[in-house]
């Protein structure tokens, strides 16, 4: 089960790929196609970024208790790099009319709209925050929504991390629900989606011998 799993991830990765028969192969440093890579090019680049609060967001994703495949899936959401609907024809892969989201709402599947907006996806949060017992509204950045909900936790470090956690496996159930929708024409009540969150979010914890009760505030 796991290499299907393996061999589905790397075909999403393809699927921005597209290979042209006359051009040979080669090394390209995409920030500057025609100059190439130089130290001094990525230093002007990190210099130069005007949202600092993504690459605190980066920082913080690689956590102990996650699979890395779901740090690696946040890492490429927080950079707006997953092949959604909306990316894919940027690119020409699909077509412009074939942009719609999964769920038939009507509206373009980009991260945004998939992570946070969706009427059907996006009501996911509410009823996290609801069995996390706690209040708040949804920012629209996906940034800021994950700083956010961590700052739902409070100050105790274990509360903080349990909730990055569960930010984490949020990410990954909702994303795969949409590849499940798209390839294999199989769909999950947003209640099915809450208790995967939290059955696979327990069961991180106990592989790691971790053992926290999100509902004590002491």
């Amino acid at each position: 089960m796991w290499e299907e799993a393996l061999v589905e991830e790397c075909r999403e990765l393809l699927l921005t790929v597209s290979l042209q028969e006359s051009d040979n192969d080669r090394w390209v440093w995409l920030p500057d196609q025609s100059g190439g890579y130089t130290v001094c090019g990525v230093y002007d680049m990190l210099t130069s970024q005007d949202r600092p609060h993504i690459h605190q967001s980066l920082e913080l994703i690689w956590h102990k208790q996650v699979p890395l495949k779901v740090s690696v899936l946040a890492w490429r959401l927080l950079r707006d790099r997953l092949p959604t609907k909306d990316n894919l024809a940027s690119r020409g892969i699909i077509p412009m009319e074939a942009r719609l989201c999964v769920t038939g709402c009507g509206f373009v599947e980009d991260v945004t709209h998939m992570f946070l907006t969706c009427p059907f996806f996006g009501a996911l949060w509410s009823m996290v925050r609801a069995w996390l017992g706690v209040d708040g509204v949804d920012s629209h950045a996906i940034p800021d929504h994950f700083m956010q909900f961590i700052q739902y936790a409070g100050g105790l470090t274990a509360r903080r991390s349990f909730f990055h956690l569960i930010w984490l496996q949020c990410v990954w159930v909702l994303w795969n629900e949409r590849n499940d929708r798209l390839f294999r024409s199989r769909n999950c009540s947003l209640p099915q989606l809450l208790d995967k969150v939290k059955s696979n979010s327990l069961r991180w914890l106990q592989a790691s011998n971790v053992i926290f009760s999100f509902g004590t505030h002491t």
